[in-house]
């Protein structure tokens, strides 16, 4: 049964996969560094966008090591790299849906004490149910080799299982749907608020020649929160197409282009995430700059002008003082003018 219904994975499709992983776990060390070094910029969104990060590093790590190990049999090796990327891929779920809902209810029903206050049950939800559901189907034998019928070369539920559609479900298909249902009403519902609360603002706004400054800030979290659905549901809908038709016993799953495109949605997550809230993130991004200038001029021995130097870093902080909040925050703008 596992030989007629295995997917034979090409070198070239392990590669990408390899390479993809490779800039997922890039991205995802730069979000968690980046976020130790800079105290200041700590924001609760940030920082449950590190737990995110997390679990997308674990993702890239796990799935790295089952396309390049090319496992074929219900090994140990196999059954412990399919269980940290079952687990960390449903615990990326759960943190992605919680960030839209701490960001809906901080936005839309104006309350950052009771945003707040959903964090520990974040922390229980998107840390415990992944665990519960991983050891159970550990201990019930059901994680081992899939012959990568519904995965790229990882360990995911084991072919020969009888009932491996139900844990497919349970192990991170079923909450894959959920989070392609919840993310886009969550942020639809956020970007009406944001729009409706300018709105009423600019009734008694006088018209100004020039565009306030918070504006591009407002415009680049616009985009954003259109993104952020968009970009995941694009990532990750060619699993659940492959999924599907596994369902219905169609043979195109197998075929190298969906193999290719599910193997590079499933592991970009992380390098996804990296490019939004760091190379996209005006205070993140000028940070970054700053820090590269400073070693490449380190390296050439160039020593910064002792009186010209203080006055250019104030000048840099007071200049990017109100960018940086608006955009960390990605909302406080609205919640003043309101």
């Amino acid at each position: 049964m596992a030989n007629e219904s295995q997917t034979e994975l090409y070198l070239s499709e392990r590669v990408v996969v390899l390479g993809t992983c490779a800039l997922s776990f890039l991205g995802s060390s730069l979000i968690i560094l980046t976020h130790i070094i800079w105290t200041d910029l700590r924001t609760t969104p940030r920082r449950l966008l590190v737990f995110l990060s997390v679990t997308d590093w674990l993702s890239a790590v796990s799935y790295a090591v089952g396309v390049w190990s090319v496992f074929r049999t219900d090994s140990t090796e196999c059954v412990a790299q399919g269980a940290i990327s079952t687990f960390s891929n449903t615990s990326s779920f759960f943190w992605t849906v919680s960030i839209a809902v701490y960001l809906y209810v901080f936005i839309v029903r104006s309350s950052q004490r009771v945003a707040d206050s959903l964090v520990v049950f974040f922390h229980l939800v998107s840390w415990g149910v992944p665990l519960v559901i991983t050891v159970t189907a550990v201990c019930l034998n059901k994680i081992g080799y899939d012959a990568s019928e519904v995965s790229v070369g990882w360990c995911w539920v084991r072919i020969e299982a009888p009932d491996r559609v139900l844990w497919m479900l349970l192990t991170g298909k079923i909450w894959e749907f959920l989070a392609y249902l919840t993310l886009p009403v969550l942020y639809i519902l956020i970007k009406r608020h944001i729009h409706r609360a300018h709105a009423a603002l600019s009734e008694y706004r006088p018209i100004l020649a020039t565009r306030p400054p918070s504006q591009s800030f407002s415009s680049m979290a616009d985009v954003k929160l259109t993104l952020i659905p968009i970009i995941f549901i694009v990532l990750r809908i060619w699993s659940t197409v492959r999924f599907i038709l596994l369902l219905a016993n169609s043979p195109v799953r197998q075929n190298p282009v969906l193999v290719t495109l599910h193997g590079i949605g499933n592991t970009s997550q992380g390098a996804a995430n990296c490019i939004m809230f760091v190379f996209f993130t005006q205070p993140i991004r000028s940070r970054l700059c700053t820090a590269l200038c400073c070693c490449c001029s380190s390296c050439r021995g160039e020593a910064p002008h002792p009186d010209g130097a203080p006055q250019r870093h104030q000048a840099r902080r007071d200049s990017r003082g109100e960018g940086e909040e608006e955009e960390e925050n990605g909302t406080s703008g609205v919640q003043r003018e309101r």
